[in-house]
Parts: structure tokens; sequence; C-alpha cells
């Protein structure tokens, strides 16, 4: 049984050696494995959970690389597909001297785009306890489709579903509607569903956090996390609201941050669920709150490194981070119950 079923895309980040100068200016990269699902798939494996990673690859040295680092990591590879059709995506990242990244994609399209229906398997989904899915591979019909085929497979068995929206305007650019429309589509087949700020004024139109939230929660998820950066991290359920301050830390390179609280969540999620549910494990707010803070620790390692998956930290670094020497924001700003 997995904890986490992360489906959708793995590519290679290639990573600035240098920070502070726009990607036409950066010198030379650094080859590192990255993609939002995997990020994930990783970060609960890193966290003592069992993951398993499905998507497609291209079938090259890249594509060779991103399954083997899955295996490195613990994370089972058995869903993972090679195919001849595309090479394996490719990302460039600059890094502004505050951690913030610039991304330009190789993905015309890249393997991880033609997932479909077909390499969909429908044991591995039964056989896991939550399935966490993005949105930049549902670039192209068919794998939309995959995806949506999962998520209902998901539903089907009981099994509870994660969404980050992981919005990328780059890949979207000029086609914004068709992909607010499919992030749309999705949010109604998930329980767990994390935005940024700005993909929540995005999708539903509103600035206020609160109102925001509300707006995405009454699409169908059983709880909604918006994460604020330095400001923490704001979630609602049916129940509870509250906004969960962030760790210090100084920012060294923000990718994978909001992968990383996902990861951390989900891997909290999982233990709890066990035997009772994802409504009782999301009826008490001190729960909520202790696996939003864990989830918030994990985002804070990981953006105090460089890269993704390789920043991401273990269950050790997090517990000696939480309870013996992290210098977190002891008070909570006062939201309405």
């Amino acid at each position: 049984m997995y904890d986490v079923l992360a489906i959708g895309e793995m590519l290679i980040d290639f990573t600035p050696s240098v920070r502070g100068v726009g990607l036409a200016d950066v010198p030379a990269f650094e080859k590192k494995p990255g993609g939002a699902p995997a990020n994930v798939a990783v970060g609960v494996a890193k966290l003592g959970g069992s993951a398993a990673f499905l998507g497609k690859f291209g079938d090259d040295p890249f594509g060779d690389f991103l399954i083997g680092t899955l295996e490195q990591y613990g994370v089972d590879a058995v869903g993972c597909v090679k195919t001849k059709e595309a090479k394996t995506g490719l990302a460039f990242i600059a890094v502004e001297e505050n951690g913030e990244h610039e991304f330009h994609f190789y993905r015309d399209p890249s393997a991880d785009m033609l997932l479909r229906e077909e390499d969909i398997r429908e044991e591995l989904i039964q056989n896991s306890r939550i399935v966490h899915v993005g949105s930049v591979t549902q670039v192209l019909p068919e794998a939309t489709a995959a995806t949506r085929k999962a998520l209902e497979l998901a539903r089907k068995h009981g099994v509870i579903t994660s969404f980050d929206v992981n919005f990328r305007l780059g890949i979207w650019r000029g086609r914004e509607a068709e992909g607010k429309q499919k992030i749309l589509d999705t949010i109604k087949l998930t329980d767990v569903l994390k935005v940024s700020e700005s993909e929540m004024v995005f999708i539903t139109g509103t600035e206020d956090v609160e109102r925001g939230a509300q707006l995405l929660l009454e699409m169908g998820p059983k709880i909604v996390f918006v994460t604020l950066g330095e400001q923490g991290v704001y979630y609602i359920t049916s129940k509870h609201r509250r906004r969960v301050p962030t760790f210090r830390v100084t920012p060294v390179d923000v990718t994978g941050a909001g992968d990383a609280f996902v990861a951390g969540f989900l891997r909290q999620l999982a233990d709890r669920i066990q035997g009772r549910g994802i409504e009782y494990s999301l009826s008490m707010h001190e729960e909520i709150e202790e696996m939003t803070r864990y989830g918030a620790a994990v985002g804070a390692l990981t953006v105090s490194k460089m890269g993704a998956i390789p920043a991401l930290p273990t269950k050790e670094e997090v517990y000696q981070f939480m309870y013996r020497g992290a210098k977190g924001n002891p008070l909570r700003i006062p939201t309405q119950e």
C-alpha cells in the first residue's frame, strides 16, 4: 500500500551557477531532477513514507537519469513508462537574490505530456491511500483525459485525491482560458487542494484570501490551502479556517517550496487516515494545524538549499528543525474562525 501515488511530469531542472541574473546571462547550468508531482513523491519517501510515481519519460539518457533518481530515493517507479515519441522535458531556471525564480521550458511536446489513459494503472491507484496530480502535464487533451481517469478511479476506490495547481504561465501563454477550465474541472475531483496566492486570484478573480479560499472550497475539496510565501499558509475546511505562520529561514532557492509543503502535509495525512478516513482527520483544527505546520517546516528547509529534489529534507532533519532549534514564529496570525 502506497501512502502517495504521484502522477504527472518529471523533468530535468537546469539550475544556474550564479544567482541574481536573468536566464540569458547565466554562464552555466547544473542538471538536477525536478517536476512538481515527482518532487512530492520523493518528498514523501524522504519523510519515511511509501511513494510511487506514474508518468511518461523519453527513451533517452535524461529519462534513464530521472527514473534512476526515483529509485535512488526509494520511490517505486513501477508506473514509469518510456516512449520514443518525444524526449524528456527540460526546464532552465534563473534564481533572483531573494530566491524567486524564472523558468524557460523545452516541452513541445515532451514525453510527460503524452501520458494517455492506457498508461493509468488501476491497481496502482487501488493500492494507494492518496493520489496526487498537477496541471503541467495537462496541456494536451490525452494527458488531461489520463489525469481525469486517474482521479475518477481514485474516487471509485475510496482513495483521497490531491491537486496542486502549479500553474505555469509560460506553458499556457495564449491558452490561459483553456488552462483555467482544466484546473476547474480537476478541482471538482479533488479532496486536498493547494494553490498559491496568485493562482487563487487567477481562478477566483478575488485578491481576498479568505473569500478566494471559500470559493475554492465550494467547488468540492474537503480542504483548501493557499500558500502566502513569507506570510505562511491559509487553510479552510467546512468547519475550520486559519492562517498558519511559516518558519524563519534565509531563502536560497524557492523552487519546489510548494511541492515540499504538499509532501509534508500528505505524509502526515496518510498516517492519520488509516482506519479513520479524511473527514475525521480534518474534523479537529489542532490536527490540521499540526499537519500544516509540518508541511511548512518541510517547505522552509527546502528553500534553504538549491534545487528541488536534492533540497527536500529527511524525516530526521524536519524533526531537528521543528523541535530542537527551529526559530519558528510562535505568534499565530489571528483570523476569524
